[in-house]
């Protein structure tokens, strides 16, 4: 963060600006802070000795009119009035043929071309740092939907937060999509950060939007994963692709409320129950992440567990367990999401998130992804009970209020034997 933004959040906090990203400004009421400085400078000057003067000082007014404002005119005209100032002291002070007069307005034109500078040169700055996370956050969307309130039976919900300052997409992913096969989930990391890491998640959510629904087994949706991430991290050749690979958690949700994960070297998600303890749906049988081992080799376990309405599975990154406060500490999320269940699963994961943070009390180190899929089967309509109700309602009345007679039946058709009807046409 520069001093300006230091300055600004300190005294101003930040204000977002109209286009997304864009950087804070300071409050209408501190531009009048470089007329309080001056008339600081010329209030001590007049209670100062004759002998002594302080018109050096006005030099700081010009720069300090460039901290507090967006305009880029706004430090030549401080930077008129300082002159006036100066103009005004030297008078005062019978210094107006001295050299050290000829040196503060020749200090204060210079101040005041390079405040100038300056202040044109941050707001092209701004204006490209907010076009850049205008186009980051429009890639986020595509990359990284937005996962709807309600999927199926479940209902969802997600945090993200990149680690990257100014970013809105790092190397976490996430996904929910509604199948024939039921509701499915995947939450990964990638290796990484940066570029090639977005790339490498572009390539495991694409293949798994599409093997999501064309699998019917999860654990062959893991390999149709193995087989894409193999494929992309060969067409990649950015920095250090040979050493990517990604963690990644797959958990379906059948109708019939029965849960199966897949872990591929990835945290246990986390099922929270009613008033029992919080379980970690860990396997018994772990499998490397994928990218370790030949896709052909990927071959994991399906873990099933059988759903209540009202249970919570998390699955999150390591970004948010491997948060650590200024002891060393990691966060203790097991611990810690009891605590803020209450409410619908966006209110869970933004308390979460809040609480990691005020844990840490800094910006997160790494990339943190946190999806929360809330069991919530829709009320099964009594179809039994509707057809009984229909066949004893009484039937409809004619226009003269007597019950309609009783459709007449097609005449029937008898039967004729095969031999019989073989001898007729004889």
């Amino acid at each position: 963060m520069s001093a300006t933004g230091w300055i600004r959040e300190r005294f101003a906090g930040p204000t977002p600006g109209t286009a997304p990203g864009a950087t804070g400004t300071w409050p209408r009421t501190a531009l009048s802070l470089p007329f309080i400085g001056m008339a600081l400078v010329v209030v001590l000057d007049y209670f100062t000795d004759a002998a002594v003067t302080v018109e050096p000082a006005l030099t700081a007014v010009p720069a300090l009119a460039a901290v507090v404002s967006r305009r880029t005119w706004y430090p030549l005209a401080i930077g008129a009035c300082t002159e006036v100032a100066a103009f005004v002291m030297a008078v005062r002070n019978d210094v107006l043929a001295e050299s050290v007069h000829s040196a503060t307005v020749f200090a204060i034109v210079l101040v005041a071309v390079i405040s100038w500078v300056s202040a044109t040169l941050r707001l092209r700055q701004e204006r490209l740092l907010a076009d850049a996370q205008l186009v980051a956050s429009i890639a986020r969307r595509v990359l990284l939907r937005p996962v709807p309130d309600r999927v199926g039976t479940v209902r969802a919900a997600v945090h993200y937060a990149a680690a990257a300052a100014h970013a809105r997409i790092g190397g976490d992913l996430y996904e929910v999509v509604n199948t024939r096969h039921g509701v499915r989930a995947v939450v990964g990391d990638v290796r990484g950060k940066g570029l090639g890491a977005v790339e490498t998640a572009a390539a495991v959510l694409g293949a798994f939007r599409e093997a999501a629904h064309q699998e019917a087994a999860l654990d062959k949706v893991a390999g149709w994963l193995a087989d894409s991430l193999d494929r992309a991290l060969h067409e990649n050749d950015h920095p250090g692709v040979e050493e990517e690979f990604v963690t990644l958690v797959l958990i379906g949700v059948g109708p019939d409320g029965t849960a199966e994960i897949v872990n591929c070297g990835h945290p246990a998600p986390l099922l929270l129950r009613g008033g029992e303890a919080v379980r970690p749906l860990e396997l018994a049988e772990t499998v490397p992440p994928l990218g370790v081992l030949d896709p052909a080799d990927v071959r994991p376990p399906v873990h099933r567990v059988p759903l209540r309405p009202g249970d919570r599975v998390l699955l999150f990154t390591d970004g948010v367990i491997e948060a650590r406060d200024r002891a060393g500490v990691f966060y203790p999320l097991a611990e810690r999401f009891p605590r803020h269940a209450d409410g619908g699963p966006v209110e869970v994961l933004h308390r979460l998130h809040e609480d990691v943070v005020r844990h840490v009390g800094r910006q997160l180190g790494d990339d943190a992804a946190m999806l929360l899929l809330q069991y919530d089967p829709p009320p099964v309509t009594d179809r039994p009970a509707v057809a009984i109700a229909a066949a004893a309602a009484p039937a409809p009345a004619d226009s003269g209020g007597q019950p309609a007679p009783p459709a007449p039946r097609a005449p029937s058709v008898p039967h004729v034997p095969q031999q019989n009807a073989h001898l007729s046409r004889q």
